[in-house]
């Protein structure tokens, strides 16, 4: 199937952060990529298209902070970035020929942190995480450079986490669309029991489907690695859209963006 690509802007707080539609030929699900810390919409590219190519409608953009943004990247906040992401939802969910009801969101580390916030405040469908990073609740609103090192994150990310501890845990204990959960084996950033935790969040999803990527690290560095992603979602996301029964009903409506701030946030100075 055919695809072509269309240049747009996200309007978000006052910024236009730049974004690529991959459109297919007919009408069918869309689908958001949301990129990791320090990544850009050019790594997402080549599988939009991919999926693209299964009849969807995607959208890859960059978070603020990020390529053209790149100036605020020391100031820019986790607040900042999920309304970047809730902006992003909200254009794909508006394009001509998407169905609203059938969108996935498909994030890698910091990004997969996101749309699993994301899946608490819009509908989405089918969620497809790839080492997914893991926070503190608290500092919500501090840059989020700083949270290595004062939330001591090397530390947080190998202590179990149970989901009324993590916005993006119960976002996921919350979740009842069908979930793609990818692990690296060789991860130096995320470790194992991150994965656990969100795994274990999941328990109410349609279904949960999790891999690990055979020797790969985190940021998939070898092209091989690339390649067994990419075929990997690919697959999984042809199997869900051609699976594609029923829609949300109206008891699904999510609650409102403002609802996702962490009950803990605070501007605390703990050691990261």
């Amino acid at each position: 199937m055919p695809t072509r690509d269309e240049r747009i802007a996200i309007e978000v707080d006052g910024l236009a952060l730049e974004g690529t539609l991959v459109r297919p030929g007919a009408r069918m699900p869309g689908v958001l990529f949301v990129h990791g810390w320090g990544g850009n919409q050019q790594h997402y590219i080549g599988r939009a298209r991919e999926l693209a190519a299964l009849g969807c409608l995607c959208l890859t953009f960059d978070l603020r902070g990020h390529a053209q943004t790149r100036s605020s990247n020391d100031t820019v906040t986790r607040e900042d970035n999920l309304q970047d992401v809730v902006a992003a939802y909200d254009v794909l969910a508006a394009q001509p020929g998407v169905d609203a009801d059938a969108i996935a969101v498909v994030g890698s580390s910091y990004g997969g942190y996101l749309a699993a916030i994301l899946t608490s405040v819009r509908r989405v469908r089918w969620l497809a995480l790839r080492v997914p990073a893991l926070y503190k609740d608290e500092d919500w609103d501090a840059p989020k450079s700083v949270l290595n090192k004062r939330q001591n994150l090397e530390a947080y990310r190998r202590t179990p986490v149970l989901p009324a501890e993590s916005v993006a845990l119960r976002a996921c204990a919350a979740f009842r669309g069908d979930a793609l959960l990818v692990e690296s084996e060789h991860d130096a950033v995320i470790p194992h029991q991150v994965i656990l935790n969100y795994r274990d969040a999941f328990a109410g999803a349609r279904s949960i489907t999790y891999r690990v990527i055979d020797g790969a690290d985190h940021g998939l560095s070898d092209s091989r690695w690339q390649q067994a992603y990419t075929s990997l979602l690919a697959g999984w996301m042809g199997e869900m859209v051609s699976g594609m029964r029923g829609h949300w009903g109206a008891h699904d409506e999510p609650p409102a963006v403002a609802a996702v701030r962490p009950k803990a946030a605070t501007s605390n100075s703990e050691a990261s």
